[in-house]
């Protein structure tokens, strides 16, 4: 069947540079677009100017690879001086919408976060209608991590009603609804029902049955058939060598759980004869490095925070074991766990991490499981994918976990989610 409902798509993210899976996910589906006929792509992201006083997690921006030709991203300026205290940017994001939507070509506008990216999508719509123009734009909202663990939970929590309903209310405007796990469904509902609760609304009815689960999209190609002598540079420009360091990559923060690996490290026979790799950017970045200073096995943890997209494939291919502890936070819980994923595409050792949020549905059986906030156990898991596993188990184990990751290719999935789209344009 056909997958061209329309020319256009606009894909709303925080973007590269930002370290951040769903910033990837969108490059993704982008570069899907490109094959299923859209022949204007757009990415509507931040300036990079705003990106940087945020403090958020940024690649250096000499290792973010360029997009295809044909996928243009933009970085609406703000709109008013210093008298407007807050929401100068999302103006800029939503004019910017408003004149795509009105000049009369047939778009999709795909949101990722549902704040501020669907809110302000939600707004411009009704813009959009209320100029009388003609527009012919149908609007997928997907709901990713934060913005449900740190957003609608949080207005919850906090008895924030109107906050509340303004996100939730804005997800429903849309035409289809999709969340990365089920996981992160079950959070939205959950929090909608306690808003029914105390409000006497109906969203959890709404949630449970419009949002759809629509995973990550993963550029698998980008991690199978590496070239070997590349991987072979790569590690001796780090001063590593094949199945001879554990590996982290992700962003350094505590929810993360890499305090818990430095330590589980420090525990292990194996970490004796390695090294711990912690590879990433992020908010606790400073205090990790301090906390590895302080441990047993200071001498053997190496931190890197220049590792570019291209570089990334190539460490975790040749890394004995990838270990994600992530644990559940206020501020932040796995609602899938792409990075994983990207490991059993790449085809290093096993995956050590926890039954986090959305993670067991992005590992499936695939994983050495552990506890949360258990170093004793990530230690013996280390030991399990170093020492305890033969030659033959290991590559059954590696054969076995990239087979599952490979249903998160970003084509089969751009495909299931723009069914979906081409139904809701159909019946809108």
């Amino acid at each position: 069947m056909s997958t061209r409902p329309c020319r256009r798509l606009i894909i709303v993210v925080r973007a590269d540079p930002v370290i951040c899976g769903h910033s990837g996910e969108a490059r993704n589906l982008a570069e899907s677009a490109l094959t299923r006929g859209f022949d204007d792509v757009r990415i509507l992201t931040w300036p990079l100017d705003r990106l940087q006083e945020t403090g958020l997690p940024l690649k250096p921006l000499d290792t973010v690879l360029p997009y295809s030709p044909g996928i243009t991203v933009e970085r609406p300026a703000p709109v008013g001086g210093y008298k407007i205290p807050d929401g100068r940017f999302t103006a800029g994001l939503v004019g910017r919408l408003v004149e795509l939507f009105t000049d009369g070509v047939p778009t999709v506008c795909l949101s990722l976060y549902l704040s501020p990216h669907t809110l302000a999508v939600a707004e411009a719509v009704r813009v959009a209608r209320a100029t009388g123009l003609p527009m012919d734009v149908t609007t997928v909202a997907e709901a990713v991590g934060s913005d449900v663990t740190s957003v609608v939970r949080a207005c919850v929590e906090d008895d924030r009603f109107g906050a509340a309903a303004h996100v939730l209310a804005s997800y429903l405007d849309h035409d289809v609804c999709v969340a990365v796990s089920e996981y992160t469904k079950d959070v939205i509902v959950a929090a909608a029902e306690q808003i029914d609760a105390r409000h006497g609304t109906a969203f959890a009815a709404q949630c449970r049955r419009r949002v759809d689960i629509s995973y990550p999209a993963i550029d698998t190609a980008a991690y199978l058939n590496l070239d070997p002598a590349t991987t072979a540079s790569a590690l001796s420009r780090r001063g590593l060598t094949r199945d001879g360091y554990v590996l982290f990559l992700s962003r350094l923060s505590l929810s993360k759980g890499v305090a818990d690996l430095i330590d589980g490290f420090a525990a292990s026979m194996a970490g004796h004869s390695m090294r711990l790799v912690i590879a990433g950017r992020g908010p606790d970045a400073d205090y990790l490095r301090e906390y590895a200073r302080s441990s047993m096995a200071a001498d053997r943890i190496v931190f890197l925070d220049d590792v570019g997209d291209e570089e990334k494939p190539h460490l975790m291919s040749a890394c004995a074991a990838y270990a994600l502890p992530s644990k559940p936070g206020d501020e932040f819980t796995e609602t899938f766990g792409i990075a994983p994923v990207e490991q059993m595409l790449a085809g290093g050792g096993p995956v050590i991490t926890c039954a986090t949020g959305g993670i067991p549905e992005a590992v499936g059986d695939t994983a050495l499981m552990v506890p949360v906030s258990s170093p004793s156990a990530i230690a013996g898991a280390i030991d399990t994918a170093v020492l305890g596993m033969s030659d033959a188990a290991r590559t059954a184990h590696r054969s076995r976990a990239r087979a599952h990751a490979m249903q998160f290719d970003r084509t089969p999935v751009f495909d299931r989610l723009f069914e979906k789209v081409a139904v809701a344009a159909r019946t809108r």
